[in-house]
């Protein structure tokens, strides 16, 4: 291997074209991809359970994916919907209008990204309401735009001297029952944002990820999201969920709202859309989703035909895999592993999320429950020096996560838990 084809090589290549603001978690060029593992230009392989961040959720690669794209660039690769329509975004249209209205009139409008979706799902409620505030929760992501950002309930490293912000937005606690914020704590701290902060009658809407992603895999306790549903029914506020993280079966359902038994009035989804092509939207009950007029709603690049060729292969995979039902199989093995793991090492708070949307908590020891986030940027360290991907999340960055692909083996699995162990004993050996 000569040296311009040494992953140190090409990283120095990259420090010099590319700002240092744009992060690259592990000083790795990748090379090629398929399934849950990845191989660098020095041809070391990986397994990846980061999965481009919960994009991957059918794996790298996948023959279907490559089939549809292939076959529709020989037909359009591009128009602009606004332009002239085509029918691969019609066709995934009525699909996600079917998998989240659940038979109710659901339309779906496509954009390119997951923060483009959130911005638009804005858009859409302040037009249908004519009210100005919206409510997002402390821990919360919600994309790197200045709205995204704005709504994301991080101040580091989304947020430094990026300022001023955008008006009207406020946060509230998110539930967390192993800091000690219950449903009913976080519930009276939201009726004190209603008294203290912005009336819920200027409020046009609520925005929540049923599991928090960068804020720690937080599952949303199922009587808090009945508990939103109920208050967003009472003052007439747009109750919308961010699954742009946990879409597309990662949490064990198609939609991690659906285990609570609530109707969203309005869906983001992006990430696993598309199977690595870029495409997001936004998916909601008709009537609000007419509230803006003709012209309203759109964009160059979205909603581009080979994404959304890309998004109806993704259904065909969903269904023929059955990839929902290996979402519990394989988050059932990876939890309890972990859990073997919390039994041996005290520095494993908890090991929580749904499905397999996994995380494991790291403190400096199980008493006094203090975040070490420098034991879990070192575990992530050592995991990829065993051959392991794997990033960090929490508000405090002391959540490792875990994001396998859905179609990733048994044999996968356990390999990687052997890794995590093997990290977590060098890494507490600093």
């Amino acid at each position: 291997m000569s040296a311009a084809r040494s992953n140190q090589a090409l990283l120095e290549t990259r420090n010099k074209h590319v700002p240092r603001g744009v992060l690259t978690a592990h000083p790795l060029v990748i090379e090629r991809a398929f399934g849950s593992e990845v191989w660098d230009v020095e041809g070391r392989r990986y397994l990846d359970f980061v999965g481009g961040i919960g994009v991957m959720n059918i794996g790298h690669s996948h023959p279907r994916i490559a089939e549809a794209v292939t076959g529709q660039i020989g037909k359009i690769s591009h128009m602009a919907f606004q332009v002239g329509a085509y029918g691969p975004y019609i066709e995934l249209a009525e699909k996600l209008n079917a998998a989240i209205g659940a038979g109710a009139d659901y339309k779906t409008a496509f954009f390119t990204t997951g923060a483009e979706a959130v911005e638009n799902a804005i858009k859409i409620a302040r037009g249908y309401t004519n009210r100005p505030a919206v409510i997002a929760f402390r821990g919360g992501f919600h994309g790197r735009t200045l709205l995204g950002m704005t709504l994301t309930g991080m101040s580091q490293p989304y947020r430094q001297n990026f300022g001023p912000f955008p008006a009207e937005i406020y946060h509230s606690v998110y539930p967390d029952a192993y800091h000690g914020i219950t449903t009913d704590v976080a519930l009276v701290a939201l009726e004190e944002v209603f008294a203290t902060q912005v009336t819920p009658d200027r409020v046009a809407a609520i925005i929540i990820e049923p599991v928090q992603g960068d804020g720690g895999f937080l599952p949303a306790p199922d009587d808090f999201m009945v508990a939103l549903r109920g208050l967003a029914d009472k003052h007439g506020i747009v109750l919308i969920c961010d699954e742009i993280q946990t879409g597309f079966g990662r949490t064990g359902k198609m939609f991690g709202f659906q285990h609570s038994g609530i109707k969203p009035d309005l869906v983001t989804v992006a990430k696993s859309l598309a199977g690595g092509l870029p495409l997001s939207g936004v998916v909601g009950r008709a009537d609000i989703m007419e509230a803006p007029m003709p012209g309203g709603l759109g964009g160059t690049y979205g909603g581009n035909a080979l994404a959304c060729a890309a998004g109806l292969a993704v259904f065909r995979i969903f269904e023929e895999e059955k990839l929902v039902e290996r979402s519990n199989v394989i988050g059932d093995r990876l939890r309890a592993g972990l859990e073997r793991l919390q039994q041996k090492f005290a520095i494993i708070g908890e090991v929580r999320g749904l499905g397999s949307m996994i995380a494991m908590e790291i403190v400096t020891d199980r008493a006094s429950r203090k975040p070490d986030a420098a034991l879990a940027q070192g575990i992530i360290d050592k995991a990829r020096s065993a051959g392991l991907l794997v990033i960090k999340c929490g508000v405090q960055r002391n959540v490792v996560r875990f994001l396998a692909p859905l179609n990733t083996s048994e044999a996968q699995i356990d390999e990687a838990l052997g890794m995590v162990e093997t990290a977590m004993v060098n890494a507490m050996m600093r």
